[in-house]
C-alpha cells in the first residue's frame, strides 16, 4: 500500500513539478456531529450542493468510520493517528471532564510543522494540552457557526507571501446542538438560511417517527445546510488566492449525528460517517471508494501527503521523521487507493469508547468487516449513560413524556441494559435490531471476532484488557 502511495504521489510531480514543488497544501474540514446527510450520500433532502460538487471532483469514502462517537475524543484520534486508550484522551477536554492527551504524543499539527508546513486552527479546538496540539496560527475572531465568516478570516492566512505550504484545521461547530435547538435563530452574515420542512424530512430508522422527532430533524437539517455554505466559501478563498489546484482537500466529521441511537453509541449512524477527499492529480474524479476506513487512517494519510514538502526540498531527513512518526501511528494511509472502487486489505476496522463526559463511563470495543458487527460492552453491568445534550433533546424528552417503551424499533430497555456481547449481521440487519452473540449458528463467527478483537487490544496496548483476566 504504501509503495502505491508514493507511486500517487509521483504522478502528481509528473504531471506538474511546478506546482507542486514545494509539496501540497493539506485542508481538513470536520463538521460538528454530522451524519452522513448530504446528497452525494443518497439523502433525498439535504441541501448541500458543495460537498455534492466536491465529491464529484474526488473520491468519497462509503465505508467510512470514527473510531469513537464522541467530539473530543474523536478529534484526539483524528489529530494523532492513535485510539483513545492509546493517546489518553479518553473523554471531552473542557470544563470539569478535563480530560487530556499524553504529554508525550505528537501531534499532526506539530509533525507537519516539522515537516516544513505552517499550520493554523479555525473554529473548534477541543482537545488538550495545547502544547502537544501546537499550531503555528489560530484564526481569530471567528463565528465557529458561520462557516462562511471562518472562511473569510482565514484568507490572510491562506494567501500568506510564504514559500511553504499550509495545513488548515478548519472546525465549524455546525450541526452540534446549541443549548435550544441548533442554533437557527442566530443572524449569520454571509449565510442564506435554509428551512426545511418537518413534514418532508426523512427520518432514519433507528428513530421514532413523531412530530416532536421531525421537528428536532428539520432544524439538524438547516445547521448543515449552514455548515455546507462554509464549505462553499472555503473553497471558493482557495480558489480566490490561487492555492485550489495545489491543495489536497479532506472533509469529514468527528461523530454521528446529535441523536439518541446515534453520537456516542458504536452503532451505525453513531460511527458510519462522511468522508470525501479531493486530491490534485486524481484519475477517477467521482470515484466511489468502498475501501472500510477509519479515523486513525487520518493522520497517517495527511503525513503521506506530507512526504512531497520533504520531496521538495530535498531534505531526506525531514522524509525519515514522518516516515518514522507514521510507523508509530495505529492507522495507515490510504493515499494509494483514491481512485480504487475495492482495494485489497481494506476490509475491517476497529473502535475504542470509554467517555464521553466524566459522568459517561461505558467503556466500548468494537471490530466492523463487510458483514459482522462484534461490540463489546466492558461494562455491560452499568445501564448506558446519555450525553447532556442528548438527554436534554426534544427527542428524548417525548420518550420520557409520553412514557414510551420503544425508541423507534428498539426497546427502551434494551438500549439502556445492554449485554457484554452485542453481534450484528450488518448485511441482513442493518439497524441491528437482532444480536446473534447467543446464536449458536454464530458461534464461529463470534469465536473469530473476539479473536480478533481481543489481539486488536493486546497489540494497541488497551488498559482495558485486564477485563478478560478479572471477569
Amino acid at each position: 500500500m504504501k509503495r502505491i502511495g508514493l507511486f500517487l504521489i509521483a504522478a502528481w510531480l509528473f504531471c506538474g513539478a511546478a506546482v507542486f514543488a514545494a509539496g501540497p497544501n493539506i485542508v481538513l474540514f470536520v463538521g460538528d456531529d454530522l451524519g452522513r446527510h448530504s446528497g452525494c450520500y443518497g439523502d433525498p433532502v439535504a441541501q448541500t450542493p458543495h460537498l455534492d460538487k466536491l465529491a464529484a471532483e474526488g473520491t468519497r469514502f462509503d465505508l467510512a468510520f470514527c473510531t469513537t462517537a464522541s467530539c473530543s475524543a474523536s478529534r484526539s484520534v483524528i489529530l494523532t493517528g492513535l485510539h483513545n486508550h492509546a493517546n489518553g484522551q479518553y473523554g471531552h477536554q473542557h470544563a470539569e471532564h478535563n480530560f487530556s492527551t499524553f504529554a508525550r504524543i505528537q501531534s499532526l499539527p506539530v509533525l507537519l510543522t516539522r515537516a516544513g508546513y505552517r499550520t493554523a486552527l479555525a473554529g473548534k479546538f477541543h482537545v488538550q494540552p495545547e502544547a502537544t496540539y501546537r499550531f503555528e496560527t489560530t484564526i481569530r475572531g471567528v463565528n465557529p457557526r458561520n462557516g462562511v465568516d471562518m472562511a473569510e478570516k482565514c484568507q490572510d492566512f491562506l494567501a500568506a507571501a510564504d514559500e511553504r505550504p499550509f495545513f488548515l484545521y478548519f472546525c465549524p461547530t455546525d450541526p452540534h446542538r446549541a443549548r435550544q435547538g441548533f442554533a437557527n435563530e442566530g443572524e449569520y452574515p454571509g449565510v442564506t438560511p435554509v428551512p426545511y420542512d418537518w413534514k418532508t424530512v426523512p427520518v432514519p430508522t433507528f428513530l421514532p417517527d413523531e412530530l416532536d422527532v421531525r421537528m428536532d430533524l428539520a432544524e439538524y437539517y438547516q445547521s448543515v445546510s449552514r455548515l455546507d455554505q462554509g464549505l462553499g466559501k472555503l473553497i471558493d478563498v482557495l480558489k480566490e488566492t490561487g492555492k485550489w489546484d495545489n491543495t489536497v482537500f479532506i472533509f469529514t466529521s468527528d461523530n454521528g449525528m446529535p441523536f439518541p441511537g446515534a453520537k456516542t453509541t458504536l452503532y451505525e449512524p453513531g460511527m458510519r460517517l462522511p468522508l470525501v477527499v479531493r486530491a490534485p492529480g486524481q484519475k477517477k474524479p467521482g470515484n466511489v471508494s468502498q475501501a472500510m476506513v477509519s479515523w486513525v487512517d487520518l493522520a497517517p494519510t495527511i503525513l503521506d501527503v506530507a512526504r512531497q514538502a520533504a520531496a521538495g526540498d530535498g531534505s531526506q531527513q525531514k522524509d525519515r521523521q514522518v516516515q518514522q512518526a507514521m510507523s508509530r501511528m495505529q492507522g495507515r494511509s490510504f493515499l494509494g487507493v483514491l481512485d480504487e472502487e475495492l482495494p485489497d486489505g481494506w476490509d475491517e476496522v476497529f473502535g475504542s469508547h470509554t467517555f464521553h463526559e466524566v459522568t459517561m463511563y461505558y467503556p466500548m470495543r468494537v471490530i466492523r468487516t463487510r458483514q459482522y458487527k462484534l461490540v463489546l460492552n466492558v461494562a455491560h453491568q452499568l445501564p448506558f449513560p446519555f450525553a447532556s445534550d442528548l438527554y436534554g433533546c426534544p427527542t428524548w424528552q417525548m420518550v420520557l413524556e409520553r412514557g414510551l417503551t420503544n425508541f423507534g424499533p428498539r426497546d427502551v430497555q434494551a438500549f439502556l441494559l445492554r449485554p457484554r456481547y452485542e453481534l450484528y449481521d450488518i448485511q441482513r440487519d442493518p439497524d441491528e435490531l437482532y444480536n446473534q452473540a447467543d446464536n449458536p449458528h454464530f458461534e464461529e463467527v463470534l469465536s473469530q471476532l473476539q479473536q480478533k478483537l481481543g489481539a486488536w487490544q493486546q497489540q494497541t496496548r488497551d488498559p482495558w484488557i485486564v477485563k478478560y483476566i478479572h471477569e
